[in-house]
C-alpha cells in the first residue's frame, strides 16, 4: 500500500460526516445586518432578497471537506511507509559499510540506518550496530536500540576501505551467545581484500536468520595515481559502473594554500569506467600542485595529494666545452638529454663561460646540477656552487679527461692524478662489469646489467670513509658512483664519462634508471638532518614519519587522531591504506610524504555476494523515505477554512462594504501618484567638466601644454604647438586637432603622450602630491619636454645658471629621475621622422637632455636599446614653441635667433621627430632599417 496511517482508528470518524451534513443543512447562516436609516429600507423594499432557511449546497460541501481534512490529518496519513524487516525473536544485527566509498550517498544510508533502528526500537528489539571500517575494535554485542541510535549519529564515513574480515571473530562469538533474528547489510556494493572471506562466514554464522542487503549505492568518483610526465601532469579517474552514454568529470589541481592552479576533464565513453584528466601547464606551476580533486565531490577516493616524488626537477646540464656541441650526437649532452628528458625539465646555459653560465642556471631555479668532464671550476663559480648545494642542491658530475687531469674540491672524494685504462697504467686484463649497488644507497635494489663494461675511469684515492660514501663498485670492487653530503645538498661522482668513451653504461637502461634514483632524491626537505651521501648511513638511519595531516572520509585534511600510526620513510610507497594509516601526509610541514587510497593500477571491483544467493533478498537503496502527509492535509484544511470565512462574508453583505472601502483607497492612491508624477522634474542630463575634458582629449590626438599663469608665456605656447599641429598635418599621417592647455594639479594627465612646460620663475613649484601625479606620468609611459627658454641668457655658461634653469632644478629635486644626457649621435630622436643632428628652436645652441642609456663594456660602441622605451624626460633652452607659434593664417609670431629660415625649419623637423618618438618609442633603433638610413646618408 503506498498510503499508511499511523493512528487508522480515528479515521472512524468519517462515519460521522451525514450527521454533520444534516446539521448544517437545517442550520441556516447568520441574518444579513443591514443599516436603519428608513431612507436605505425604502430604497431597498422592492429588490430586498429573501434570507435562505437552509444553508446553500456548495457551503455545506466546504464544510464536510474541512471536518474530512481535520479528521485524516489526525490519523497520521503516510506516503510509501517502511516495510523494515525487524525480527519477533532475537537482535537485530545492523552492518553499515562506512569506509570511503560510503561519503557521496551517507545521508541516504545513515537515514536508513536510523529508520531501521527506530523500528527496532518500537517493537523492543536488540541490535547489535556494526561498522565495517572500524574493525573490530567496537563493541559488537547486541544492545538497546537507544545505544545503536547514539552510535549512529557519531559515525562518519571513513577515509579507508572496508575492514570486513576484521568482524568475523567477534561477530561469530556474538552468534553464539545469542543467534541473530535477522541480519540487515547496508553494502556499498565494493569488493576489499576479505570481502569473500566475510560473505561466507556472514552465511555460517547468521543461521537461519534472514539476510536483506542493501545496494546500488551511488559510489564517489575516484583518482588512482598521478604521473608528471613531461608534456603533462596525468591522473587516472575511475568510476564504478560504466554507463550507456558519454560523462564528462571536473578535475581541479589546486597548491599548497588551496588555490585552485588548473581544471582539466575525463571523458568516459560509453561503457567505460577509465578515464584520465591531463594537466597541460607550466613545468613550475606543475610543481606547485599539491592536490588533486573531482570537482563537486566530497570523497577521500576524489583527492589525490601529491609531494616532492611528484615534482618534475629542473636539471641544469653543462659539458666540459662548447666544442662539443659541434658533433652533438656524440657528445655527452646528448647522452643525458635522452636519459633525463622522460622525467625530467633540462636546461642548458646560453653563456659558455662557467663563471656566468653556472650563476644562471642557479637562477633559473633547477634542483640537479650536472657538469660532464668539468675538472677545475673557475673560483667564482666553485664558490656560488658550493653555497647552492650547501642549500640543497644536487651536484652530480661525470668524469673525463679534463678531470683526470685534476679537478677542484667539488668532489665527494680525493681522486689519483691521471686515470685508470684498459693496458695502461694501474691497467685491467680485461674490461670490468657492474657489481651490485650498495644496501642502503638511492641505487639500492636496481638490476645490475650483465652487459655493462668500464674501460676506463678516475679512481679514487683508498681512505677510511670510502667504502660509506660508495653507491655504486665495479667487479674489481673500485668505485664506479660515489657520494657525499654538503650541508643540505649532495655531490655525486660518476668515475666515467657520460658518453660511451669510457664505458657503455650511457647506452643501458640501468644508466636512466640511476639517473632517476639521484634526481628523485634531489631537493627535498628533511626534518633537521642534513643530507647523508654514504650508503652506511642511509641503511642505519630508517627515519619514521609521524602522520601530519590526515584526510577524513570526504577528502579534508584534518589533524591525525590518537589511533594514526607513524610509518617507515622507505616504506610509504608499501603501505595500504587502512584504519592505523589513514590516507593523509606523513612527516613534517617541511618534509612530507603523501598516502594516497588509490594508487596507478588499482579497481573498483564489486563485491560477490554469491554465497548469500539462496537466502538472501536485495533491496535497493530507497530513493526516497516515507512521507508524512499530516502537514499537507492540515494545511487543506486550514484552506478550507480561510474559504469558509469569505463565503461567510459575502452571504452577509460585507464583502461589499470592504469593496467599497478598498475602492475608495485605491482611488485616492491613485489620485496622490497622478499629482506625484504631475510634478516638475529635470530630467536633463548635466555633464560635468570633467567629462567634456576626457571625451575631448580621448576622442582626437591633441598636443598639450603645461599652464603656467603667466597670459604671455602661455599664448606662446598654445600657439606654437598650434603650428607644431598643423605642420604635422602638412608633413606626416598625423593630424592632431587643436592644442589643450594643462592645469598640472588638477587635470588626468594620461590622456596626452608629450606634455610641454615652459619655464617660468613666477610658477611656483608644485605641491609634493602634484609632483607625485608627475611622476607617475612619467612612470606609466608619459613624456615632459621641459623648455627653459634661456639659451640667449645663458650664454657660454653652463646648464642651469640661468634662473629658469635653476628653477627647473628645484622643481625635479625631490623626482625620482634618470641619468640625462645630451642626445647621442644614433638616439633614435636622430632619425625618428627627419635625420636630424642637432634639435634648434627659436635658439640654438642649447642642448637636447634625454634619459642617458648605459654604454656597458662594449668596446663597440654604444649599445642599442630594444624596446619601445621612451625618455620620460627632456630639457632644452632653445625656446621651441618660440619657433612653432604661429597665427591662424600662419605667420609666425616670433623671429628665429639668428633670424635663419632654414632653422626655423630644422625646429618644425625636431619637433615632429619628438612627437613620433613619443608616440612610436625606440622602433627606428631596429637593425632592418640600417641599410636604408645608411643609403639616404650616401654611405
Amino acid at each position: 500500500m503506498p498510503l499508511g496511517f499511523t493512528a487508522p482508528l480515528v479515521l472512524s470518524a468519517l462515519i460521522l460526516l451525514p450527521v454533520i451534513w444534516w446539521l448544517l443543512r437545517l442550520t441556516p447562516p447568520r441574518p444579513r445586518q443591514v443599516s436603519f436609516p428608513p431612507t436605505r429600507l425604502l430604497l431597498e423594499i422592492e429588490k430586498r432578497e429573501e434570507t435562505p432557511e437552509k444553508s446553500p449546497w456548495w457551503l455545506t460541501l466546504l464544510r464536510l471537506l474541512l471536518a474530512a481534512a481535520l479528521i485524516i490529518a489526525l490519523a497520521g496519513p503516510v506516503w510509501k511507509p517502511a516495510a523494515d524487516v525487524v525480527p519477533e525473536e532475537g537482535p537485530l544485527w545492523l552492518i553499515v559499510d562506512n569506509g570511503w566509498s560510503s561519503a557521496k550517498s551517507w545521508e541516504a544510508q545513515s537515514e536508513l540506518a536510523a529508520r531501521l533502528i527506530e523500528t527496532a526500537g518500537t517493537q523492543g528489539t536488540a541490535v547489535l550496530f556494526a561498522a565495517t571500517a572500524d574493525g573490530a575494535n567496537q563493541p559488537l554485542v547486541p544492545d538497546a536500540a537507544a545505544v545503536a541510535g547514539e552510535r549512529l549519529r557519531a559515525l562518519e564515513p571513513r577515509a579507508w576501505p572496508t575492514e570486513r574480515a576484521g568482524l568475523s571473530v567477534t561477530l561469530r562469538s556474538a552468534a553464539l551467545e545469542q543467534p541473530p533474528g535477522a541480519v540487515i547489510w547496508l553494502t556499498d556494493d565494493l569488493s576489499d581484500q576479505s570481502s569473500d572471506t566475510f560473505v561466507r562466514d556472514l552465511d555460517a554464522m547468521s543461521g537461519d536468520a534472514p539476510i536483506t542487503v542493501y545496494g546500488s549505492l551511488s559510489l564517489p568518483t575516484a583518482l588512482a595515481g598521478a604521473r608528471n610526465d613531461a608534456d603533462a601532469l596525468t591522473t587516472t579517474v575511475l568510476r564504478r559502473d560504466s554507463a550507456e552514454g558519454s560523462e564528462i568529470v571536473d578535475v581541479r589541481a589546486l597548491d599548497l594554500k588551496g588555490r585552485v592552479l588548473s581544471q582539466a576533464q575525463a571523458l568516459f565513453d560509453p561503457g567505460t569506467t577509465q578515464s584520465e584528466a591531463r594537466f597541460e601547464l607550466p613545468v613550475e606551476l606543475r610543481n606547485d600542485v599539491a592536490r588533486l580533486e573531482v570537482a563537486g565531490e566530497q570523497s577521500a577516493a576524489g583527492t589525490q595529494l601529491l609531494d616532492d616524488r611528484w615534482r618534475r626537477r629542473t636539471v641544469g646540464l653543462i659539458a666540459g666545452t662548447s666544442s662539443d656541441l659541434a658533433q652533438p650526437l656524440l657528445s655527452p649532452l646528448y647522452y643525458l638529454r635522452r636519459a633525463l628528458e622522460p622525467f625530467a625539465e633540462l636546461r642548458i646555459p646560453r653563456e659558455s663561460d662557467l663563471a656566468k653560465a653556472i650563476p644562471e642556471l642557479i637562477d633559473s631555479g633547477v634542483s640537479v646540477l650536472v657538469l660532464a668532464d668539468v675538472g677545475r671550476l673557475p673560483a667564482t663559480a666553485e664558490e656560488t656552487l658550493a653555497g647552492w648545494t650547501e642549500n640543497g642542491g644536487t651536484l652530480v658530475r661525470f668524469a673525463g679527461p679534463r678531470m683526470a687531469g685534476g679537478t677542484d674540491d667539488l668532489i665527494p672524494t680525493r681522486l689519483r692524478t691521471g686515470d685508470r685504462t684498459l693496458g695502461g697504467s694501474l691497467s685491467w686484463d680485461e674490461p670490468q662489469s657492474l657489481a651490485a649497488f650498495a644496501e642502503g644507497s638511492p641505487l639500492a635494489g636496481l638490476d645490475v646489467p650483465s652487459d655493462v663494461t668500464v674501460n676506463r675511469q678516475v679512481l679514487a684515492e683508498p681512505s677510511p670513509d670510502l667504502s660509506d660514501r660508495t653507491w655504486a663498485v665495479l667487479a674489481d670492487g673500485t668505485p664506479l658512483v660515489t657520494a657525499a653530503g654538503r650541508g643540505n645538498g649532495r655531490v655525486v661522482l660518476f668515475h666515467v664519462t657520460a658518453d660511451t668513451i669510457w664505458s657503455n653504461l650511457p647506452l643501458t637502461g640501468s644508466f636512466v634508471e640511476m639517473l632517476r634514483r639521484i634526481v628523485a632524491t634531489s631537493d627535498v626537505a628533511r626534518t633537521g638532518e642534513k643530507t647523508q651521501g654514504s650508503a652506511s648511513e642511509t641503511a642505519s638511519t630508517s627515519p619514521m614519519l609521524p602522520p601530519l595531516r590526515l584526510l577524513d572520509g570526504y577528502g579534508r585534511l584534518t589533524q591525525p587522531g590518537n589511533d594514526a600510526l607513524p610509518i617507515p620513510a622507505e616504506g610509504i610507497g608499501e603501505t595500504a591504506p587502512s584504519r592505523k594509516h589513514p590516507p593523509g601526509l606523513y612527516g613534517a610541514d617541511d618534509a612530507f610524504r603523501a598516502l594516497n587510497l588509490l594508487d596507478n593500477g588499482d579497481k573498483l571491483e564489486p563485491i560477490d555476494l554469491s554465497p548469500l544467493e539462496a537466502r538472501m533478498e536485495r533491496l535497493a537503496y530507497p530513493t526516497a523515505g516515507p512521507t508524512d502527509l499530516m502537514p499537507l492535509f492540515l494545511l487543506i484544511a486550514l484552506a478550507l477554512l480561510l474559504a469558509d470565512a469569505i463565503a461567510m462574508l459575502a452571504l452577509r453583505g460585507e464583502y461589499d462594504r470592504i469593496r467599497q472601502a478598498v475602492s475608495g483607497r485605491t482611488a485616492a492612491l491613485l489620485i496622490a501618484g497622478v499629482f506625484a508624477l504631475s510634478a516638475p522634474t529635470d530630467l536633463k542630463a548635466q555633464e560635468s567638466s570633467d567629462d567634456l575634458f576626457a571625451l575631448d582629449a580621448t576622442l582626437d590626438t591633441r598636443l598639450a601644454y603645461v599652464v603656467t599663469g603667466d597670459a604671455q608665456v602661455d599664448a606662446a605656447s598654445q600657439a606654437g604647438l598650434y603650428g607644431l599641429s598643423r605642420y604635422l598635418t602638412q608633413r606626416t599621417a598625423l593630424e592632431p586637432e587643436a592644442p589643450v592647455g594643462i592645469d598640472i594639479t588638477r587635470d588626468e594627465l594620461a590622456f596626452f603622450p608629450l606634455l610641454y612646460w615652459p619655464v617660468t620663475t613666477a610658477m611656483q613649484v608644485p605641491s609634493s602630491e602634484t609632483m607625485a601625479r608627475i611622476d607617475a606620468y612619467m612612470r606609466n609611459g608619459g613624456t615632459i619636454l621641459f623648455d627653459t627658454r634661456d639659451q640667449l641668457s645663458a650664454g657660454l655658461q653652463a646648464f642651469g645658471t640661468t634662473e629658469n634653469g635653476a628653477h627647473l632644478r628645484r622643481m625635479l629635486e625631490d623626482l625620482d629621475l634618470p641619468s640625462l644626457e645630451p642626445v647621442p649621435p644614433d638616439h633614435v630622436l636622430t632619425k625618428a621622422f627627419y635625420l636630424l643632428d642637432f634639435f634648434p628652436g627659436r635658439y640654438t645652441g642649447s642642448p637636447l637632455w634625454v634619459e642617458a642609456i648605459e654604454h656597458g663594456n662594449q668596446a663597440g660602441g654604444r649599445p642599442v636599446v630594444a624596446g619601445d622605451g621612451v625618455s620620460p624626460i627632456m630639457i632644452t633652452g632653445n625656446d621651441f614653441a618660440g619657433a612653432w607659434a604661429t597665427d591662424e593664417t600662419g605667420a609666425y609670431l616670433y623671429p628665429t635667433v639668428p633670424a635663419d629660415p632654414l632653422q626655423r625649419e630644422y625646429a618644425y623637423r625636431t619637433g615632429v621627430n619628438i612627437v613620433m618618438y613619443a608616440l612610436t618609442g625606440n622602433y627606428k633603433a631596429d637593425q632592418v632599417h640600417i641599410p636604408a638610413l645608411l643609403e639616404r646618408l650616401g654611405q
